[in-house]
């Protein structure tokens, strides 16, 4: 396959998924925003989707999210197949990563091609790769700002601290490749930060990438952010970026168990996911979401009570709010498609 080829198609399916996200998806919503406020207040996931689901807007619509995924990623041109043909294994894998003790990646981890990445993001040696270059345009709309998502988050992160003289330990869980970790690292320099991952793949990228950018304070372990092999209260800061909806309820239960075991008394533990609605209409699109791109655990996660779970757990002073990804977004307001973002924070009792 000709580099030229490869991009012109990536490209053009980009073009395809702005013009989903930017004109298909308000013809959708607009039959909801039809029905007078007082009447949407009201409405539940059931009511819009015997409203919506038949509609040929709507059918369109799914179809869509569907296979512009798969084309990207499996399609004659798409990211598995380029990366396929021109990955050497053995320049990937020389060097050996740290694994937490009795490491093991979990079953539901291995059922799914997540993404609809051929195999994960976990299988092969250029995995990462393909995550990384198929994470560009997750979120259409954002296009040369993707960057912007995840400083303003590490921003919101060391906010009420004094970022470049701050010490403290950080860990960040599910790091995939690294991009959350990253401005982590810039903003706060002399913090100490601990980076965890399943996929091995990934881990090795990331690595790469904060050599390329001289980052000397991140360690990378392929660990499970269930059993993250750290001591007991040792963690000033815990965070994760989009991991919550990748994972089964019951492993998310032991997830923030296990944040709470490795924070110190008054740590502070902040997540990026996937998890506030502004209506009945979000509910519905985002279930659909849940299955046409293979995220089988998103649709649970929107039906946890993570209040009274991190309270149950012990955390206290729990926030959870809109994030807005860039600059002038409004989360309530904006009118195409986007992610649900939403800052999940809590804190440790002193």
């Amino acid at each position: 396959m000709l580099e030229r080829d490869f991009i012109n198609s990536q490209d053009f399916i980009l073009s395809l998924k702005i013009n989903w996200t930017k004109n298909l998806y308000p013809k959708v919503r607009k039959k909801f925003l039809d029905y007078e406020p007082n009447v949407r207040s009201k409405m539940e996931l059931k009511d819009v989707s015997s409203v919506i689901s038949m509609t040929p807007d709507y059918k369109v619509f799914a179809w869509c999210e569907r296979h512009f995924q798969k084309m990207k990623y499996s399609g004659a041109y798409g990211l598995h197949r380029f990366y396929k043909e021109r990955h050497d294994e053995e320049e990937c894998d020389n060097e050996e990563i740290e694994k937490a003790k009795e490491f093991c990646l979990p079953e539901y981890y291995q059922a799914v091609d997540i993404h609809q990445q051929p195999g994960g993001i976990w299988s092969e040696s250029f995995s990462g790769l393909i995550y990384e270059r198929g994470a560009r345009t997750t979120t259409p709309m954002l296009g040369d700002n993707h960057k912007d998502l995840h400083h303003r988050f590490a921003e919101i992160l060391l906010e009420d601290l004094e970022e470049k003289k701050w010490e403290g330990s950080i860990v960040d869980l599910g790091c995939g490749f690294g991009k959350s970790t990253r401005p982590i690292a810039q903003l706060a320099p002399k913090s100490s930060i601990l980076a965890l991952d399943l996929s091995k793949p990934c881990i090795n990228l990331a690595r790469e990438e904060a050599k390329k950018n001289k980052l000397s304070n991140i360690t990378f372990n392929q660990a499970d952010a269930r059993l993250t092999n750290c001591k007991n209260e040792t963690i000033d800061l815990a965070t994760s970026t989009m991991l919550l909806h990748e994972m089964p309820e019951s492993a998310i239960v032991e997830f923030f168990a296990e944040t709470f075991r490795i924070l110190k008394h008054g740590g502070r533990a902040v997540h990026l996911d996937f998890w506030l609605m502004r209506d009945a209409f979000d509910r519905f699109i985002f279930e659909g979401h849940s299955w046409r791109n293979n995220e089988p655990f998103m649709s649970s996660l929107f039906s946890m009570d993570l209040p009274k779970i991190l309270t149950n757990i012990g955390f206290v002073d729990i926030e959870i709010s809109s994030f807005a990804e860039s600059e002038n977004i409004e989360p309530k307001e904006y009118p195409y498609w986007r992610f649900p973002w939403t800052k999940i924070g809590m804190y440790k009792p002193k």
